[in-house]
Protein backbone atom coordinates (compact mmCIF):
# COMPACT_ATOMS: atom_id res chain seq x y z
CA UNK A 1 0.00 0.00 0.00
CA UNK A 2 1.33 3.43 -0.93
CA UNK A 3 1.99 5.73 2.01
CA UNK A 4 0.16 9.03 2.25
CA UNK A 5 3.06 10.80 3.95
CA UNK A 6 6.67 11.53 3.11
CA UNK A 7 9.10 8.86 4.37
CA UNK A 8 11.58 9.66 7.14
CA UNK A 9 15.12 8.60 7.91
CA UNK A 10 17.89 9.39 10.36
CA UNK A 11 19.22 12.91 9.95
CA UNK A 12 22.83 11.87 10.21
CA UNK A 13 23.93 11.28 13.79
CA UNK A 14 21.56 13.85 15.32
CA UNK A 15 19.09 11.22 16.53
CA UNK A 16 16.22 12.89 14.66
CA UNK A 17 14.12 11.03 12.10
CA UNK A 18 13.61 13.76 9.51
CA UNK A 19 11.27 13.70 6.56
CA UNK A 20 13.16 13.15 3.30
CA UNK A 21 11.78 16.52 2.22
CA UNK A 22 12.83 19.43 4.42
CA UNK A 23 10.75 22.60 4.32
CA UNK A 24 12.84 25.41 2.88
CA UNK A 25 11.50 28.41 4.78
CA UNK A 26 12.87 30.88 2.27
CA UNK A 27 9.37 30.38 0.87
CA UNK A 28 8.15 32.40 3.87
CA UNK A 29 10.45 35.37 3.27
CA UNK A 30 7.44 37.45 2.29
CA UNK A 31 3.77 37.16 3.13
CA UNK A 32 2.22 37.06 6.57
CA UNK A 33 2.31 34.85 9.67
CA UNK A 34 -1.25 33.76 8.85
CA UNK A 35 -0.20 32.51 5.42
CA UNK A 36 2.86 30.84 6.93
CA UNK A 37 0.58 29.03 9.39
CA UNK A 38 -1.47 27.60 6.51
CA UNK A 39 1.63 26.52 4.59
CA UNK A 40 3.24 24.89 7.64
CA UNK A 41 0.08 23.06 8.68
CA UNK A 42 -0.09 21.63 5.18
CA UNK A 43 3.55 20.56 5.37
CA UNK A 44 2.82 18.74 8.63
CA UNK A 45 -0.15 16.97 7.00
CA UNK A 46 2.13 15.34 4.45
CA UNK A 47 4.73 14.37 7.04
CA UNK A 48 7.30 17.18 6.88
CA UNK A 49 8.91 17.61 10.30
CA UNK A 50 12.07 19.61 9.57
CA UNK A 51 12.19 23.36 8.90
CA UNK A 52 15.20 25.13 7.41
CA UNK A 53 15.34 28.92 7.62
CA UNK A 54 17.98 31.66 7.89
CA UNK A 55 18.46 35.09 9.38
CA UNK A 56 18.89 36.36 5.82
CA UNK A 57 15.53 35.02 4.56
CA UNK A 58 13.58 38.25 4.85
CA UNK A 59 10.65 37.86 7.26
CA UNK A 60 10.90 34.07 7.34
CA UNK A 61 11.87 33.75 10.99
CA UNK A 62 9.27 36.31 12.06
CA UNK A 63 6.56 34.57 10.04
CA UNK A 64 7.50 31.22 11.58
CA UNK A 65 7.32 32.47 15.17
CA UNK A 66 3.55 32.36 15.82
CA UNK A 67 3.27 28.83 14.44
CA UNK A 68 6.32 27.70 16.41
CA UNK A 69 4.80 29.05 19.62
CA UNK A 70 2.30 26.17 19.45
CA UNK A 71 4.21 23.60 17.41
CA UNK A 72 7.88 23.91 18.36
CA UNK A 73 8.25 20.30 19.51
CA UNK A 74 6.82 18.91 16.29
CA UNK A 75 9.79 19.92 14.16
CA UNK A 76 13.54 19.91 13.84
CA UNK A 77 14.30 23.63 13.55
CA UNK A 78 17.39 24.83 11.69
CA UNK A 79 18.55 28.33 10.90
CA UNK A 80 21.74 29.84 9.49
CA UNK A 81 24.27 32.59 10.03
CA UNK A 82 26.35 34.27 7.36
CA UNK A 83 28.74 35.71 9.93
CA UNK A 84 32.35 34.50 10.06
CA UNK A 85 33.49 36.41 13.15
CA UNK A 86 32.60 34.72 16.42
CA UNK A 87 30.94 37.72 18.07
CA UNK A 88 28.87 38.40 14.98
CA UNK A 89 27.82 34.77 14.65
CA UNK A 90 26.75 34.67 18.29
CA UNK A 91 24.79 37.91 17.87
CA UNK A 92 23.07 36.60 14.76
CA UNK A 93 22.12 33.36 16.48
CA UNK A 94 20.67 35.28 19.42
CA UNK A 95 18.72 37.49 17.03
CA UNK A 96 17.34 34.43 15.26
CA UNK A 97 16.24 32.93 18.57
CA UNK A 98 14.47 36.19 19.42
CA UNK A 99 12.80 36.40 16.03
CA UNK A 100 11.76 32.75 16.11
CA UNK A 101 10.41 33.09 19.64
CA UNK A 102 12.35 30.12 20.99
CA UNK A 103 15.21 29.54 23.41
CA UNK A 104 17.01 27.01 21.19
CA UNK A 105 17.31 25.74 17.66
CA UNK A 106 18.09 22.17 16.75
CA UNK A 107 20.76 23.29 14.33
CA UNK A 108 22.63 26.47 13.41
CA UNK A 109 24.43 26.38 10.05
CA UNK A 110 27.32 28.38 8.65
CA UNK A 111 25.76 29.74 5.48
CA UNK A 112 27.63 29.33 2.17
CA UNK A 113 31.11 28.83 3.58
CA UNK A 114 33.07 28.64 0.33
CA UNK A 115 35.53 31.55 0.05
CA UNK A 116 39.00 30.78 1.41
CA UNK A 117 39.38 33.96 3.46
CA UNK A 118 35.95 33.47 5.02
CA UNK A 119 36.72 29.81 5.73
CA UNK A 120 39.96 30.77 7.47
CA UNK A 121 38.20 33.35 9.63
CA UNK A 122 35.29 31.08 10.54
CA UNK A 123 37.54 28.21 11.57
CA UNK A 124 40.22 30.35 13.18
CA UNK A 125 40.59 31.69 16.75
CA UNK A 126 37.64 33.89 17.64
CA UNK A 127 35.76 32.66 14.58
CA UNK A 128 32.19 31.55 14.05
CA UNK A 129 32.85 27.84 14.61
CA UNK A 130 34.39 28.50 18.03
CA UNK A 131 31.47 30.74 19.00
CA UNK A 132 28.83 28.25 17.83
CA UNK A 133 30.51 25.41 19.71
CA UNK A 134 30.21 27.54 22.86
CA UNK A 135 26.55 28.29 22.04
CA UNK A 136 25.98 24.55 21.67
CA UNK A 137 27.55 23.92 25.07
CA UNK A 138 25.19 26.52 26.52
CA UNK A 139 22.14 24.82 25.01
CA UNK A 140 21.27 27.50 22.45
CA UNK A 141 21.65 24.96 19.65
CA UNK A 142 21.94 21.20 19.55
CA UNK A 143 23.94 20.76 16.35
CA UNK A 144 26.09 22.75 13.93
CA UNK A 145 25.98 22.39 10.15
CA UNK A 146 27.53 23.99 7.10
CA UNK A 147 25.93 24.97 3.79
CA UNK A 148 27.11 26.11 0.40
CA UNK A 149 26.44 26.82 -3.24
CA UNK A 150 28.43 26.55 -6.42
CA UNK A 151 30.90 24.14 -7.96
CA UNK A 152 33.58 24.45 -5.29
CA UNK A 153 31.44 23.61 -2.30
CA UNK A 154 31.82 19.79 -2.11
CA UNK A 155 35.59 20.15 -1.72
CA UNK A 156 35.18 22.97 0.80
CA UNK A 157 32.72 20.89 2.80
CA UNK A 158 35.25 18.06 2.96
CA UNK A 159 37.83 20.50 4.30
CA UNK A 160 35.32 21.77 6.86
CA UNK A 161 34.47 18.24 7.98
CA UNK A 162 38.14 17.45 8.43
CA UNK A 163 38.41 20.46 10.74
CA UNK A 164 35.17 19.98 12.73
CA UNK A 165 32.51 17.19 12.84
CA UNK A 166 29.57 19.15 11.48
CA UNK A 167 26.21 17.39 11.80
CA UNK A 168 25.15 18.14 8.24
CA UNK A 169 26.18 19.63 4.94
CA UNK A 170 24.04 21.25 2.26
CA UNK A 171 24.90 21.17 -1.46
CA UNK A 172 23.26 21.76 -4.85
CA UNK A 173 22.20 18.54 -6.57
CA UNK A 174 20.21 18.02 -9.74
CA UNK A 175 20.53 16.08 -12.99
CA UNK A 176 22.12 18.75 -15.16
CA UNK A 177 24.63 19.71 -12.49
CA UNK A 178 25.53 16.03 -12.09
CA UNK A 179 26.62 15.97 -15.74
CA UNK A 180 29.60 18.13 -14.80
CA UNK A 181 32.14 15.35 -14.35
CA UNK A 182 34.37 17.24 -11.92
CA UNK A 183 31.42 18.29 -9.78
CA UNK A 184 30.05 14.76 -9.85
CA UNK A 185 33.39 13.35 -8.67
CA UNK A 186 33.71 15.97 -5.92
CA UNK A 187 30.14 15.48 -4.74
CA UNK A 188 30.49 11.70 -4.76
CA UNK A 189 33.62 12.00 -2.61
CA UNK A 190 31.64 14.15 -0.17
CA UNK A 191 28.73 11.70 -0.17
CA UNK A 192 31.07 8.81 0.54
CA UNK A 193 32.70 10.66 3.43
CA UNK A 194 29.32 11.64 4.91
CA UNK A 195 28.08 8.07 4.61
CA UNK A 196 31.12 6.79 6.51
CA UNK A 197 30.83 9.41 9.25
CA UNK A 198 27.02 9.67 9.60
CA UNK A 199 26.82 13.27 8.40
CA UNK A 200 23.41 14.27 7.01
CA UNK A 201 23.37 15.52 3.42
CA UNK A 202 20.83 18.15 2.41
CA UNK A 203 20.33 19.02 -1.25
CA UNK A 204 19.07 22.20 -2.88
CA UNK A 205 18.19 23.33 -6.41
CA UNK A 206 16.60 19.96 -7.25
CA UNK A 207 13.89 21.59 -9.37
CA UNK A 208 16.00 24.38 -10.85
CA UNK A 209 15.53 24.91 -14.57
CA UNK A 210 18.13 27.57 -15.38
CA UNK A 211 19.17 31.12 -14.62
CA UNK A 212 16.62 33.64 -15.77
CA UNK A 213 17.36 34.27 -19.48
CA UNK A 214 17.25 38.01 -18.88
CA UNK A 215 17.46 40.30 -15.89
CA UNK A 216 13.86 40.52 -14.61
CA UNK A 217 12.38 43.54 -12.94
CA UNK A 218 11.27 41.48 -9.99
CA UNK A 219 11.44 37.75 -9.30
CA UNK A 220 11.03 35.93 -6.02
CA UNK A 221 14.09 33.80 -6.70
CA UNK A 222 17.31 34.47 -8.60
CA UNK A 223 16.82 31.34 -10.71
CA UNK A 224 13.95 29.97 -12.77
CA UNK A 225 12.42 26.73 -11.45
CA UNK A 226 10.78 24.03 -13.49
CA UNK A 227 7.12 24.74 -14.13
CA UNK A 228 5.55 21.54 -15.48
CA UNK A 229 4.31 18.99 -12.97
CA UNK A 230 5.80 16.00 -14.77
CA UNK A 231 9.23 17.62 -14.95
CA UNK A 232 9.17 18.64 -11.28
CA UNK A 233 8.09 15.13 -10.28
CA UNK A 234 10.90 13.50 -12.22
CA UNK A 235 13.47 15.97 -10.88
CA UNK A 236 12.41 15.21 -7.29
CA UNK A 237 12.45 11.47 -7.97
CA UNK A 238 15.94 11.72 -9.48
CA UNK A 239 17.35 13.30 -6.31
CA UNK A 240 15.48 11.11 -3.83
CA UNK A 241 16.43 7.87 -5.56
CA UNK A 242 19.73 8.49 -3.79
CA UNK A 243 18.63 7.14 -0.43
CA UNK A 244 21.37 9.00 1.40
CA UNK A 245 20.11 12.54 0.81
CA UNK A 246 17.39 14.93 1.91
CA UNK A 247 15.72 17.43 -0.42
CA UNK A 248 15.03 21.03 0.59
CA UNK A 249 11.92 22.49 -1.00
CA UNK A 250 12.15 25.44 -3.37
CA UNK A 251 11.68 29.03 -2.27
CA UNK A 252 8.82 29.15 -4.80
CA UNK A 253 5.84 27.98 -2.73
CA UNK A 254 3.86 27.20 -5.88
CA UNK A 255 5.99 24.07 -6.28
CA UNK A 256 5.32 22.66 -2.82
CA UNK A 257 2.36 20.42 -3.56
CA UNK A 258 3.99 18.79 -6.57
CA UNK A 259 7.19 18.28 -4.58
CA UNK A 260 5.30 16.70 -1.67
CA UNK A 261 3.35 14.38 -3.96
CA UNK A 262 6.52 13.24 -5.71
CA UNK A 263 8.33 12.63 -2.42
CA UNK A 264 5.62 10.48 -0.89
CA UNK A 265 6.38 7.60 -3.22
CA UNK A 266 9.56 8.31 -5.21
CA UNK A 267 10.36 6.07 -8.16
CA UNK A 268 13.67 5.39 -9.94
CA UNK A 269 14.35 7.73 -12.87
CA UNK A 270 16.87 6.78 -15.51
CA UNK A 271 19.37 9.13 -17.11
CA UNK A 272 17.73 8.79 -20.53
CA UNK A 273 14.42 10.04 -19.18
CA UNK A 274 16.06 12.89 -17.31
CA UNK A 275 18.09 13.86 -20.36
CA UNK A 276 14.90 14.07 -22.40
CA UNK A 277 13.26 16.20 -19.69
CA UNK A 278 16.31 18.44 -19.49
CA UNK A 279 16.26 19.02 -23.26
CA UNK A 280 12.51 19.59 -23.39
CA UNK A 281 12.69 22.12 -20.55
CA UNK A 282 15.92 23.80 -21.64
CA UNK A 283 17.55 22.97 -18.31
CA UNK A 284 21.05 24.35 -17.85
CA UNK A 285 23.44 24.38 -14.86
CA UNK A 286 23.03 27.30 -12.47
CA UNK A 287 26.69 27.40 -11.50
CA UNK A 288 29.76 27.86 -13.67
CA UNK A 289 32.43 28.84 -11.18
CA UNK A 290 31.69 32.53 -11.70
CA UNK A 291 29.99 35.19 -9.65
CA UNK A 292 27.00 33.08 -8.66
CA UNK A 293 29.19 30.88 -6.48
CA UNK A 294 28.46 33.33 -3.68
CA UNK A 295 24.64 33.39 -3.98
Amino acid sequence: MTSSTIPRMNFGSTGHMSSRVLFGAAALAGGTPERAWEVLDRAMEVGVNHLDTAASYGRSELNLAPWLAENRNRVFLATKTGARNGDDARAELELSLERLGTDRVDMIQLHNLVEQNEWDEAHGPGGAVEALIKAKEEGLCSHIGVTGHGLRIPKMHLRSLERYPFASVLVPMNFVLWQNQQYQADLQALLDYCDQTSVAVQTIKSVARRRWPEIPERRFSWYEPLAEEAAITSAVHWVLQNTQVFLNTSSDSRLLETTYAAAIDPEPVGDEMMEAIAIANDMTPLFDGGELERI
